[in-house]
């Protein structure tokens, strides 16, 4: 649907502001390999920060950052694992995952442009959500 990847490319650009407004630097975007996709990886100064975004309008049934299940986290570290040996400078950084989430409370019409930013939304930035030392062996 439209919206939704309306939606998601704004809270991409919301959660990259919000990164760079901490001092974090882009290193890219929708980064993309055979395991997956990572929404944004920034760094500040020996740190790389992996960050999956999510967006939900309608959150009654649940928020967005539980809708990051353990099987799109595997996902997310086997990507990042990827990007790590096709980046060798970044192997000696300290890594870690975090998730920036941003829930509405009301429904968008499906076909419509949307200025996001004019509606009520709550937004949360969980640092460390998930660690390779979780189930890594499993990877």
């Amino acid at each position: 649907m439209q919206v939704n990847l309306n939606l998601g490319q704004w809270a991409e650009q919301q959660a990259l502001g919000l990164l760079q407004a901490q001092g974090f630097a882009l290193i890219v975007t929708n980064y993309h390999c055979r395991y997956g996709e990572i929404d944004l990886i920034v760094q500040k100064d020996q740190e790389l920060i992996f960050v999956e975004v999510k967006a939900r309008s309608a959150t009654q049934y649940a928020q967005s950052c539980e809708t990051i299940s353990f099987s799109k986290q595997k996902k997310i570290m086997k990507s990042a694992l990827c990007f790590l040996n096709t980046h060798p400078q970044f192997q000696q950084f300290y890594c870690r995952f975090d998730v920036i989430c941003f829930d509405f409370f009301q429904q968008f019409a499906k076909t419509i442009q949307q200025d996001f930013s004019k509606f009520t939304y709550d937004q949360q930035w969980i640092e460390n959500a998930f660690t390779f030392e979780q189930e890594f062996i499993n990877l």
